[in-house]
C-alpha cells in the first residue's frame, strides 16, 4: 500500500458552507425531510430568474462562443467592464487591464498564486468569506485575520490593522459590500484603509461582488476610484446582481501605477494561458448585463424581494431572546449574534447542527467565517418573507429549551 498523504497546503483549508452540516442536510434531504438550506448566496433556487435582457444576449450570440476566446476574454466583455468601472470612477484603466475568469473564486486564484510568495502575510477581515484564507494557504502564506467591529457597524478596525502589520505583510483584504455582514464602507473608512495601505506600501485587493445590491440609498465607494495612485486589484461579477451564479462569471481589474500593472498582468496572463480561457458562452452576456441594472435596482427598494426579506428576517429575530444584528445595509446575508451565555454555547457548529436537527434550517456557524468565537451565525435571506419569517418563528422555539450543556459536543 502507498503511503499517500495530501499535500500539507490543504491542512487549514475549509468551507464550512458546504462542510459537514450542509453534508447532513443533504442526508436528511435525501431521506425525504425537507430542509431550508440558508447557506449559500444562490438567488436561482429560490425562485429568482435571469434578466431578460441577460436571456436574450445569449441566445442570440450563442454561436460566437463555440472556439476559444482572448485569454483574458471577448474583447467586447472586457469593454463592457472597463467602461462600468471607468463609470464608477477609475482612472487609466484600458479593456487591457482586465481579466475574465470562471467567477471571481478562479481570479482570486490567479492572483494569490502570482502575488503571494510562501511566508508572505495578507491581511484579511474576520469575519470572511472563507475563499481568501483558503486560497493564501494553497500559496503557503499566512492569512492574517484583521476584526471588523460589530459596534462600529461591521466597520475594519483600522488600529487593529496597523497593530497587525510586520515587514512580511504584502497585501490588503477589503470585502466590501461585506460577506458575511452586509455592511457598506463609507468613504472614509475606504479612505482610511487605503491610507494604511499607502503608508506601508501594501497592494489592495477590492472584492466588490456586491456593489450593485445595496439598500437604503447608500452609495458604494470603489477603492480604486479613490486611489488611482495604488497598487488595486478589483474583483466583481455579475453571479448575484443578475441571478447567474452558474454562468460562474468573474473579473478584475488591475489599477494603479505602471511599476505594478505591467508585471502584475503579464503574471496573470501567464496563469490565464494555461487554462486557455474562461467560459465563452458567460462572457456573451457581460455587455447587456452592465446595461441593464434595474433589475438589480429593483430587488433592493422598498417592494422588492430582497428588501422585503431582509425586513422579514429582522422583524423576526427581534423577538427572539438573546439574538442581536446588525442590519445589513447590502447583499442578503445577515450575521447575527447570538448570547452564548444564555444558551450555554461553547460550539457553534454543534448549535448549527442542532438547530438543522430541531428545525429543519440549515445555516452556517460564524468559524466558517473565522470568527473566532462562537457567537455568530450566518443567515441567507432567500426565500420569500412569509418561509423567512417562518424559519426565524421555528428557530425561537427551538431555543426556548435549548441548553447545549446538555447537548454531546460531536461536531
Amino acid at each position: 500500500m502507498f503511503d499517500f498523504r495530501p499535500s500539507e497546503r490543504m491542512e487549514h483549508v475549509h468551507s464550512d458552507i458546504r462542510g459537514p452540516i450542509f453534508v447532513e442536510a443533504n442526508r436528511m434531504s435525501a431521506a425525504g425531510i425537507p430542509v431550508l438550506k440558508l447557506n449559500t448566496g444562490n438567488p436561482a433556487t429560490f425562485g429568482f430568474g435571469m434578466p431578460d435582457s441577460v436571456r436574450k444576449a445569449l441566445l442570440e450570440n450563442a454561436d460566437k462562443a463555440v472556439g476559444y476566446c482572448d485569454l483574458k476574454g471577448m474583447p467586447d466583455a472586457r469593454r463592457a467592464i472597463c467602461n462600468y468601472h471607468l463609470k464608477k470612477g477609475f482612472k487609466n484603466i484600458t479593456p487591457d487591464n482586465v481579466f475574465i475568469g470562471n467567477g471571481v473564486s478562479e481570479i482570486a486564484s490567479m492572483v494569490t498564486t502570482t502575488l503571494l510568495n510562501p511566508g508572505d502575510e495578507i491581511l484579511i477581515p474576520a469575519p470572511s468569506y472563507s475563499l481568501w484564507t483558503n486560497l493564501t494557504y494553497i500559496a503557503e502564506a499566512k492569512p492574517v485575520l484583521y476584526i471588523c467591529d460589530e459596534q462600529s457597524d461591521w466597520y475594519p478596525d483600522l488600529e487593529d490593522i496597523r497593530s497587525k502589520i510586520t515587514p512580511k505583510t504584502k497585501a490588503l483584504l477589503l470585502i466590501n459590500p461585506n460577506n458575511p455582514t452586509g455592511a457598506v464602507y463609507p468613504r472614509e473608512v475606504v479612505e482610511g484603509l487605503i491610507k494604511i495601505a499607502r503608508d506601508n506600501k501594501l497592494v489592495l485587493l477590492s472584492d466588490e461582488i456586491y456593489d450593485r445590491l445595496v439598500m437604503d440609498d447608500l452609495v458604494h465607494e470603489s477603492t480604486a476610484a479613490i486611489a488611482p495612485d495604488m497598487p488595486v486589484i478589483t474583483f466583481n461579477g455579475l453571479s448575484k446582481s443578475h441571478i447567474i451564479c452558474g454562468f460562474r462569471c468573474g473579473w478584475m481589474v488591475v489599477s494603479g501605477p505602471d511599476w505594478f500593472t505591467v508585471p502584475m498582468l503579464a503574471a496573470v496572463q501567464k496563469m490565464a494561458a494555461m487554462r486557455l480561457c474562461g467560459n465563452a458562452l458567460t462572457q456573451l452576456v457581460i455587455p447587456a448585463a452592465l446595461e441593464d441594472d434595474a433589475s438589480t435596482r429593483a430587488m433592493m427598494v422598498p417592494g422588492g424581494r430582497i428588501y422585503e426579506q431582509r425586513e422579514a428576517t429582522t422583524k423576526a429575530l427581534d423577538k427572539i431572546p438573546g439574538i442581536t444584528y446588525v442590519k445589513n445595509r447590502a447583499a442578503f446575508y445577515l450575521f447575527p449574534k447570538i448570547d452564548i451565555k444564555k444558551y450555554n454555547i461553547v460550539s457553534d457548529r454543534q448549535f448549527a447542527m442542532d438547530v438543522l436537527h430541531g428545525t429543519n434550517v440549515l445555516f452556517i456557524p460564524g468559524s466558517g467565517f473565522d470568527w473566532k468565537t462562537p457567537d455568530h451565525f450566518r443567515l441567507v435571506m432567500l426565500p420569500r418573507p412569509e418561509e423567512l419569517t417562518k424559519a426565524i418563528e421555528d428557530i425561537g422555539k427551538f431555543l426556548e429549551t435549548y441548553d447545549q450543556s446538555k447537548v454531546e459536543i460531536t461536531i
